[in-house]
């Protein structure tokens, strides 16, 4: 029989390994992209785990980068949390994450959000998400103008 009582953190209906790899690569996409779009309950769960990577990437330690290279394994990723990120959120204790609520998903209609990092970059690298109507839209054909009438 299965109790879960006082057990932390939500299964997300996945086993340990799935789940352990899901989080990988939010974090992953999180650290490389800045933002990245995903389930309220997904955000909330890497949430706290972000915190404490950026917590241990403050250090800059080449012990510190093992430890995170052996968690996330993608060099970049730890390269950029420890050489970027980290410096940039130095002044702030913690809370690196703005999440911002999107709506509902078509398909299921699960709560989607956006998490960012609070401290962004002036000039970032993530183009914008929407852009302007007018630019997308394709030009359309001039109309000839009508044929002026003859009097007689």
């Amino acid at each position: 029989m299965s109790r879960r009582h006082h057990v932390a953190g939500s299964q997300l209906n996945r086993n340990t390994h799935q789940r352990q790899a899901l989080f990988k690569s939010l974090l992953n996409s999180l650290i490389l992209k800045e933002q990245i779009q995903t389930t309220s309950a997904k955000a909330k769960a890497i949430q706290g785990l972000f915190d404490k990577l950026v917590s241990k990437a403050k250090v800059g330690t080449v012990h510190v980068r093992r430890l995170l290279q052996a968690f996330l394994g993608d060099k970049a990723s730890v390269s950029k949390l420890v050489d970027e990120l980290a410096p940039r959120m130095q002044a702030r204790p913690s809370g690196f994450t703005r999440l911002t609520k999107l709506g509902l998903r078509k398909g299921d209609n699960a709560p989607v959000v956006r998490m960012e990092l609070v401290d962004k970059a002036s000039v970032s690298a993530v183009p914008p998400s929407g852009t302007p109507k007018s630019a997308s839209k394709t030009p359309k054909k001039a109309t000839k103008p009508a044929p002026k009438s003859k009097k007689k």
